[in-house]
Parts: structure tokens; C-alpha cells; sequence
């Protein structure tokens, strides 16, 4: 498949300050591809410099093939949605999306037809008469898009456009976004801090930091299988140990610093006597498991979270060392009080450690 953006070694610096630290990367045509990273990671300096509003300091930046160096902003074949969705208050909604057709001398007739195709595009057939102000946050949201999409560009790249929405409305969008990609075929590159935006719409996600990327998967690979330890603290929740490699054979047994003996997967080959951190998620503990194993130990619980289908509990090891537990849909666990003692275990595959 044809890549509709390929970077190379790109490099951006603001003197001694290295914001975007030699990335390449490729998004094939037609993809859902998200940048996911904290605040200050250099996702957005990565998108502009793609938008064509900051020059790169070194490296290349090519859409469908054609180098982009030297190319300004409004010349590019791509769409910039914001945060703060930056449409006109004092046009309705059709003369919004129509805005930037009529900067291209477009004739109304063809303006009109375009509009038109693209409200039904978004779902939002008829709404050309209607105020800015009289749309709910998701629809102001959709119509930010249709005036990005109604230009034709071969990327539209989207910084952080779900964050000024409520979580009710964030949620549901996530959902609408990505069925309306897949729907209209564009190349969405997307821009969050939010892991749970990226892993529901990506096809491919990159996780950056310190102006590096330091993994590019799908989701269920960065989730399931992280080859970093930002990337396994970063996507999705995971308790964490610190130890120290006692023995190897298919598996590494960790002694913990409070003396917990586990077994569990390495990222690479560690001898005995590494100092590792080890990671596991809420999900693979298991309650009052049937029979023992090496990964069995007791917890004391200090609170239980309710969160409806994603509850948990708050627990405590005997030397103090917090640890959620989600708690399984399948099966009953409402006898549980805070005080009680239960038992945990794991398998050893669910956890992952990598050198401290």
C-alpha cells in the first residue's frame, strides 16, 4: 500500500533544546495513525513541522512522494483541526465549511454541491442554515472536520481536537471519529495524551517521548507487549515492582525488594543478579485462584473503586506496596470488604520485566 506521509530522520531544535529527536516513520494510505505521549514530548512541534508551520532543523517530510521542504502551509495537500475548533461564529454552519472553497475562487453552484455532499459526509444533513451556537459540542466538532475534509486533503491531522469536550461526549466521539474515517478514507493522523483515545481508533499508534519515538504498533501490540518500560507505564495501567533477578530457565524468577518470589517474562536476557522493574497489569491478577502457584501471595484491600464494568480494588502487600486489582465481570466478588485479606496470583506470561 502506497504511504500518503513518509519522515525521515526529522529533527527539530530550539537552540541547545532537542524538541523532535530524529523520528521516521511512515502512515500508509487511508490509515488511522495517532501520536500518543505527555505533554511537552514534542507531538505537536511534530505535526506543525508536517502542517508546514515550523521548518524542520534537519530530516525530510514527504506527502504522496512529493518533498515538502520549502512548501508553505496553505500549498500542502493537508488539514490542520485544532483543540479549540476555531470556526466562525458570525457564518452558519454551511458558509464554515464553505470558507475555505470560496478562498479558491471555487464557483457556488460547485460550492454548494461540495457543502452538501460533505453534511451528509458527517452525518449532519441539513444543518447548513443552522448558527454555530445552536450545535451541541460533537456536532461543532463535526462540522471543524467537514470544512477540513471538504478541501480534499490527501492527510488531515487532528491536535488534540477531543480535549475541550466533556467525557460523556469525549467518549462517544472517539467511537464517531473513527467510524467516520473509515467511512470518508482520509489519512487522520492524530495528536493525544489520552492512551485511551489512541488504543480505541488507531490502526497504528506511535509512542513518543523526549522528542523520540520510542515504539510504533498497533494497539493491541503496545498494550500486550510493550519494549520499553515508558511504553508499559505509559499505555494503559500497570503495577510495577522493583527486584532483582535470582534465577533463569523459561522464565526469570525476580526476588522483590520486600522478598515476594515471582516468575515472569523478560524483555531481553537478563542474568541472574539484574536489578529489573517488573510490570503487570490490574487485569492479570486473579482473586482467590483455585490451587497455589509461584505467583500466589496474600493483600491486605484498602478500598474498592467502583467504576461500573471497570472497578477495582485498592490493595496493600504486607509490606505496604500498593497494587489495583481489577475486578472480573464474570464472576461475583461483592463479598469483599476494605480490611479483608485475599489471595492473588498471576501467570507467569502476564508479567513483564525489563533491566531497572
Amino acid at each position: 500500500m502506497a504511504n500518503d506521509l513518509s519522515v525521515r530522520e526529522l529533527v527539530r531544535t530550539f537552540g541547545d533544546f532537542t524538541a523532535v529527536d530524529d523520528v521516521t516513520f511512515d502512515v500508509p494510505q487511508g490509515s488511522f495513525f495517532s501520536i500518543l505521549g505527555p505533554s511537552g514530548c514534542g507531538k505537536t512541534t511534530l505535526l506543525r513541522m508536517v502542517a508546514g508551520f515550523d521548518e524542520p532543523t534537519s530530516g525530510t517530510i514527504a506527502i504522496r512522494g512529493t518533498d515538502m521542504c520549502g512548501v508553505p502551509p496553505n500549498k500542502r495537500p493537508v488539514n490542520l483541526v485544532f483543540q479549540h475548533l476555531a470556526l466562525f461564529p458570525m457564518m452558519n454552519v454551511a458558509e464554515n465549511i464553505a470558507f475555505g472553497l470560496k478562498r479558491r475562487g471555487m464557483q457556488s453552484a460547485e460550492i454548494s454541491r461540495k457543502t452538501q455532499a460533505i453534511l451528509e459526509r458527517v452525518d449532519l444533513p441539513g444543518y447548513g442554515d443552522k448558527r454555530i451556537n445552536q450545535l451541541s459540542g460533537g456536532q461543532k466538532q463535526r462540522v471543524a472536520i467537514a470544512r477540513c475534509l471538504v478541501m480534499e486533503p490527501s492527510v488531515l491531522l487532528l491536535d488534540e481536537p477531543l480535549g475541550a469536550l466533556d467525557l460523556k461526549l469525549r467518549e462517544q466521539m472517539k467511537v464517531e471519529l473513527k467510524k467516520l474515517q473509515a467511512k470518508v478514507g482520509t489519512t487522520f493522523i492524530y495528536i493525544t495524551h489520552d492512551q485511551s483515545e489512541a488504543l480505541v481508533m488507531s490502526d497504528r499508534i506511535a509512542v513518543m517521548n523526549n522528542g523520540r519515538f520510542e515504539q510504533v504498533g498497533p494497539p493491541r501490540e503496545l498494550y500486550s507487549d510493550p519494549h520499553t518500560p515508558f511504553v508499559a507505564r505509559f499505555v494503559g495501567e500497570n503495577n510495577a515492582w522493583s527486584g532483582t533477578v535470582e534465577e533463569v530457565d523459561t522464565h526469570v524468577r525476580i526476588r522483590t525488594e520486600e522478598g515476594l518470589l515471582f516468575r515472569a517474562r523478560s524483555h531481553d536476557a537478563y542474568p541472574a543478579g539484574t536489578r529489573v522493574d517488573l510490570f503487570l497489569r490490574p487485569e492479570a491478577l486473579r482473586i482467590e485462584p483455585e490451587g497455589k502457584s509461584l505467583n500466589t501471595f496474600k493483600v491486605t484491600v484498602k478500598t474498592i473503586l467502583f467504576d461500573g464494568a471497570n472497578s477495582r480494588l485498592l490493595t496493600v502487600t504486607p509490606k505496604n506496596h500498593e497494587l489495583l486489582v481489577s475486578l472480573p465481570q464474570n464472576r461475583q466478588f461483592d463479598y469483599i470488604q476494605p480490611g479483608d485479606i485475599i489471595t492473588l496470583d498471576w501467570h507467569p506470561d502476564s508479567g513483564l520485566c525489563f533491566e531497572a
